[in-house]
């Protein structure tokens, strides 16, 4: 018997043996700062973005008070690369198939105990073939978009709020490499590469009631104030949410009911003449330019096609299904082109557009999809938003900016805001328009008055029933539609139903039009990225808004 054990003995090490000679498979940038050195295998915290060459070892902080006010910083050092240890796990793999089937594993404790573990995406990090220090926030005052800090939002949100309560903690971080060879099967995890440990002081901030009060309403709002009562409690609970941080990023709430301002309140150093990034947002404005331009007579109907305004002959992988391509598929996100931004694999997704010098012509050349149809399916395709602005441009006399402000924000006396630009120098219709949330309740309104504005009709009636119609379902959304660039969804409030139409944008921007109530909400987030962008706006939406405005 012992000498079955000591053969097995025997046999594990000398498998532990060959898996430590087993060579790196990739270069490394190796290890050429002291500090470096004297702190291989560790997790160092910094108040800030501390540049290795800069780095002390009295800059490593200890103990850290987390709050609202923290750039907490987290620092590896490493003695290879993650692309190697991952090799030592599945040494029969290259080097590109490693780098797509795994990375780092992070495991958060807290007072000793595990609280969340996560295997991040293997496009997380920096170049992980070479990289032998990384370093990354935690958290960040200056809105910055991280993975490393969606990835602490989520440790937050599974367990990390919770163990966090009011007083000091230790907090560790572990870091492993692993590598999952099969999409559904268990990843293969490899020994730890460095951990690191911190006293965090956990103080909760004291709310006073001045701060969750409902905020006034000044004077020249461009809206008459409404005396209409409501649920002064229920924004009250909201206010305090808001500043708890229980809803994240919120800017502003503003409530336009009968068309009387009921509401105004503003949040995270926003206030009234505060220009809001409300990205896609402004894929909605292009649907309303397109209908004055089509009112105006320079544009025929959204029955035009592509054929009409460019010569496609002179792009790439022309096909006569790309001639087919309507307006109306370009506003309701129905074309045949072969652009998804739900697919981070598609050719036509955005995030390949934006890098381009043109991004009209980056849409032009794109292929068409033979898994789709013109007009038959809905897929959500920034780049034939920018297609709709650059016909706009072209249509419209001395271009589409002049154009707007002379028939939208002029009438609207809208004098404040900001546009982005193509690499043409072209508005962007894509998103990135910013307004005060007052100009964009005005923008809501126009459109819950049926296009008129102070007894002028901007914007013909007929367009706005085209926007507000269910043009097409989401996919993978129960009861939620699409219109004119325009999305529909139904909230249900004490077992009534209350549908609107409304702006979307990334971070969590909204504006509302309810179609069977005389209510205009606009709500401005800046939760760039994060998970929660949107469904916190439907929370607030559904617990607290609606109930409180709707009596």
């Amino acid at each position: 018997m012992k000498q079955i054990s000591a053969l097995i003995f025997l046999g594990l090490l000398l498998s532990v043996n060959a898996f430590s000679q087993i060579p790196d498979l990739v270069p490394t940038d190796g290890i050429k700062h002291p500090i470096h050195q004297n702190n291989l295998g560790k997790i160092i915290f910094m108040d800030g973005n501390i540049p290795l060459d800069q780095c002390k070892e009295s800059d490593f902080l200890k103990t850290h008070v987390l709050n609202r006010a923290s750039n907490l910083n987290f620092r590896v050092f490493m003695d290879n690369s993650i692309t190697n240890y991952m090799h030592r796990l599945a040494p029969d793999l290259p080097e590109e198939e490693l780098n797509q089937k795994g990375n780092y594993q992070f495991s958060f404790f807290v007072d000793g105990k595990l609280i969340y573990r996560e295997n991040i995406h293997h496009g997380c990090g920096l170049r992980k073939s070479a990289t032998t220090t990384l370093r990354m926030p935690f958290t960040d005052t200056n809105g910055g978009d991280f993975w490393s800090i969606y990835l602490f939002d989520r440790f937050k949100s599974n367990g990390g709020n919770k163990a966090l309560t009011d007083g000091v903690h230790r907090f560790r971080v572990e870091l492993r490499p692993y590598v999952q060879l099969q999409k559904n099967s268990e990843a293969l995890v490899g020994d730890l590469i460095a951990a690191g440990d911190l006293e965090l002081i956990i103080k909760s901030e004291k709310i006073t009631a001045a701060q969750i009060a409902v905020q006034p309403i000044a004077e020249n709002s461009g809206f008459e104030k409404s005396n209409e009562r409501f649920d002064e409690n229920k924004i009250k609970k909201l206010n305090k949410e808001i500043i708890r941080q229980s809803f994240k990023e919120i800017t502003s709430i503003v409530v336009v009911k009968d068309g009387r301002l009921l509401l105004e309140e503003y949040f995270n150093n926003a206030d009234r003449t505060t220009l809001h990034d409300t990205r896609s947002v402004g894929k909605s404005f292009t649907s309303l330019l397109m209908g004055m331009a089509i009112q105006d007579g320079y544009i025929k109907s959204e029955s035009q096609t592509l054929r009409d305004f460019y010569d496609l002959t002179k792009f790439a992988n022309y096909a006569p299904e790309k001639e087919r391509v309507s307006l109306k598929n370009l506003l309701t996100m129905s074309s045949a082109f072969n652009g998804s931004d739900f697919n981070s694999d598609s050719p036509g997704n955005e995030e390949n557009m934006y890098p381009s010098e043109n991004w009209v012509k980056f849409a032009l050349d794109l292929p068409m999809d033979s898994s789709k149809a013109n007009g038959k399916q809905w897929d959500y395709f920034t780049a034939g938003v920018v297609l709709l602005g650059d016909i706009l441009h072209r249509s419209t006399p001395e271009g589409l900016e002049k154009y707007a402000h002379q028939k939208l924000f002029g009438p609207l006396q809208i004098s404040h805001y900001q546009w982005q630009y193509t690499p043409q120098k072209v508005v962007n219709t894509a998103g990135g328009l910013q307004l005060t949330s007052l100009d964009l309740a005005k923008v809501g309104q126009l459109y819950q008055n049926k296009g008129k504005w102070h007894g002028q009709q901007l914007l013909p009636a007929a367009w706005v029933e085209k926007s507000f119609t269910k043009q097409f379902p989401i996919p993978e959304r129960t009861n939620e539609f699409y219109g004119y660039l325009f999305w529909n969804k139904t909230y249900q409030v004490n077992g009534k139903n209350y549908e609107t139409f409304y702006c979307a944008g990334n971070g969590g921007s909204k504006v509302f039009v309810f179609k069977d109530l005389p209510l205009t909400i606009v709500i401005t987030a800046k939760a760039y990225n994060r998970p929660y962008g949107h469904a916190q706006v439907d929370k607030m939406m559904e617990e607290y808004i609606l109930p409180a405005v709707v009596r």
